[in-house]
């Protein structure tokens, strides 16, 4: 990995990780916060595998964006939006 990819890849991981604590500060919910703290670290693992990509840096995006989407289904409904049963 060139060294600017490596630099940038961990300026988004520190801009995510800023950019999470400022989204809970001001809305004071942590789904909000994760949600931008997981965007910020899929953008780091996508920066990560625009040079060599390696095993081990596909499985890292890989499993970030998992992530992503599974507490995405998972909390980003509101529990009394669910279909009530007729």
């Amino acid at each position: 990995m060139t060294t600017w990819l490596q630099t940038a890849a961990v300026l988004t991981t520190a801009a995510g990780l800023i950019g999470a604590g400022a989204a809970y500060m001001s809305t004071r919910q942590v789904r909000v916060s994760l949600g931008v703290l997981l965007d910020f670290l899929t953008a780091a693992g996508l920066i990560r595998l625009a040079d060599e990509p390696s095993w081990g840096s596909i499985a890292a995006a890989t499993a970030v964006i998992a992530i992503r989407r599974l507490l995405a289904t998972r909390l980003g409904r509101h529990p009394l939006d669910r279909p009530r049963p007729r």
